[in-house]
């Protein structure tokens, strides 16, 4: 009997020791995940003061742009392009691909669209910032603007919005260049972001993941050509149509997409 409660005791002990094992551990596991939390939204915040503090911005991108076909094929789309930025309230953007090429101007006014492919453009006033032009281009004529959010003054509240989980995953290298990668879930999608290493946390890559949708495909923007401190020429901004160009309705503006017509139904390009 005597035996017994000793070893009853030996075994509560175990038992006891165990479970507080287990519990430092997960709880060492908890502040592990909070600090990558932690370190992957400092990153993100240090890139987002530092682009909304640039004034003027030149960069050149390639971009990849996956579709799915009804028959489950993943196809994917690239173009290349590059931009210009003047805080508050100018920018112009350029996109090619292999069938189509789309230019953006907003002098502070007017935002002109033009596509070169089909000579025609589209017309609205309206924005007095960048950051409203992104938006009405968003929400007012269907224009996705992927990866815009990065150029956006208050880029962190935006991207951050509705983020439910948030991982620093280590280093990598973009274009020969050392960056940070963080990754992200929303609810919809889930999105990656490398970020350059030093005293210019640039936005170098950003993957978004369509979770929503069969097959998950991606966006993919690769920056280059960074630059900062340059002075854009007074008319950088200005656009005047080709007396052939057919003016389009500001509503037809989803035609002129990086995808080329019946691509994402698997039909020819």
């Amino acid at each position: 009997m005597k035996n017994h409660t000793k070893i009853s005791k030996c075994s509560g002990s175990r038992t006891g020791f165990i479970g507080m094992t287990l519990a430092v551990m997960l709880f060492a596991a908890g502040q592990g995940i909070q600090a990558q939390e932690n370190q992957a939204m400092s990153i993100l915040k240090a890139m987002s003061d530092y682009v909304s503090s640039q004034q003027n911005i030149a960069f050149s991108f390639d971009s990849d742009i996956e579709v799915i076909t009804p028959e489950l094929e993943k196809i994917q789309f690239t173009n290349s392009g590059e931009a210009l930025l003047k805080r508050p309230n100018k920018m112009r953007a350029q996109r090619k691909g292999g069938y189509s090429e789309v230019a953006l101007f907003f002098d502070g006014t007017t935002v002109n669209i033009f596509s070169q492919s089909i000579n025609s453009y589209a017309q609205f006033n309206g924005p007095t910032t960048v950051d409203q032009m992104i938006t009405a281009l968003r929400s007012g004529h269907g224009v996705a603007l992927p990866a815009a959010d990065l150029l956006l003054t208050n880029a962190y509240d935006t991207l951050v919005a509705d983020v439910l989980e948030a991982k620093y995953m280590g280093q990598g290298i973009i274009d020969g260049r050392e960056c940070e990668h963080l990754a992200f879930r929303n609810f919809d999608t889930d999105w990656q972001l490398w970020v350059e290493t030093g005293d210019r946390p640039i936005p170098r890559k950003m993957v978004i993941t369509s979770k929503t949708v069969n097959s998950a495909p991606q966006y993919t923007v690769r920056i280059k050509d960074w630059k900062t401190g340059i002075e854009p020429a007074p008319d950088a901004f200005a656009f005047t149509p080709p007396d052939s160009a057919k003016k389009l309705d500001p509503h037809a503006l989803m035609e002129l997409d990086e995808l080329p017509p019946g691509a994402a139904t698997g039909g020819n390009q």
